[in-house]
């Protein structure tokens, strides 16, 4: 009788390790996939280098296209550009290419931090509590941007943005940006990052504006340094030093 109910109990002790066990592997499933890392253009047999350009003529408004139109020919001249002046891209220009530079991601439960090598442009993706209140939140050339997960896919949805005229997707200070990232594997089983992206702007266009970008990752990857200022910053030295020549 002894034995049987040893007997008994290793049952009851090994199916409650079973059952903890499944409750472990139903855990680390409900888990969403890790984005963390440095992840690179990632370019399709046969495909230019860098994606992420508008797919034919964008459906903008007539009072758009003339602010479009008088920014260019506002520049037309000297040629000058936002980066040129050591200005990030904003949204949506920075999530679909940054001039062909790399991005890492950095992800916690409660934050996504991503950084653009170019010009070290910074977004933060707030998710469940850390998101700020509405008045908080304030308008920028990358907006603000809360996400959520759907299953695999994460959702990140972007308002407060100032208008621009200065990049390829133009639009108003009114635009509401929604990327969708999820993961797949490509032929020879390595990662990629697909992000589709809808932008709706009433202001500037007369229906929503769909795009795709697709990032490679860059295994022990690292972002390099983008100091934009330092070529100004060593010529003014220079020019400090002239005139300190000139003065004796």
């Amino acid at each position: 009788m002894h034995r049987t109910l040893l007997t008994r109990l290793r049952y009851v002790w090994l199916a409650a390790l079973l059952a903890g066990f499944g409750v472990v592997q139903a855990n680390a499933a409900d888990e969403p996939p890790d984005l963390t890392g440095v992840w690179t253009n990632y370019r399709e047999p046969g495909q230019p280098r860098f994606g992420g350009g508008p797919q034919g003529e964008l459906p903008l408004k007539p009072e758009a296209r003339q602010k479009i139109d008088q920014y260019r020919a506002l520049v037309a001249e000297t040629g000058d550009t936002p980066g040129g002046h050591c200005l990030g891209t904003g949204m949506p220009g920075s999530m679909l290419g940054s001039g062909g530079y790399p991005m890492e991601i950095v992800q916690r439960p409660e934050q996504l931090t991503i950084v653009y090598e170019a010009h070290n442009e910074i977004r933060r993706v707030y998710l469940g509590d850390r998101n700020m209140p509405e008045g908080d939140r304030i308008p920028d050339r990358n907006g603000y941007s809360s996400g959520r997960w759907e299953d695999d896919t994460l959702v990140v949805e972007t308002t407060h943005l100032k208008e621009q005229v200065d990049q390829r997707y133009a639009h108003s200070d009114q635009a509401h940006i929604v990327e969708r990232y999820r993961l797949t594997t490509d032929a020879a089983g390595a990662r990629v990052l697909v992000a589709e992206m809808t932008m709706t702007d009433p202001v500037f266009y007369t229906a929503p504006v769909t795009a795709e970008k697709k990032w490679a990752q860059v295994p022990s990857g690292h972002l390099l340094p983008y100091e934009c200022n330092e070529p100004d910053w060593l010529d003014h030295l220079e020019r400090l030093r002239e005139q300190q020549s000139g003065a004796h």
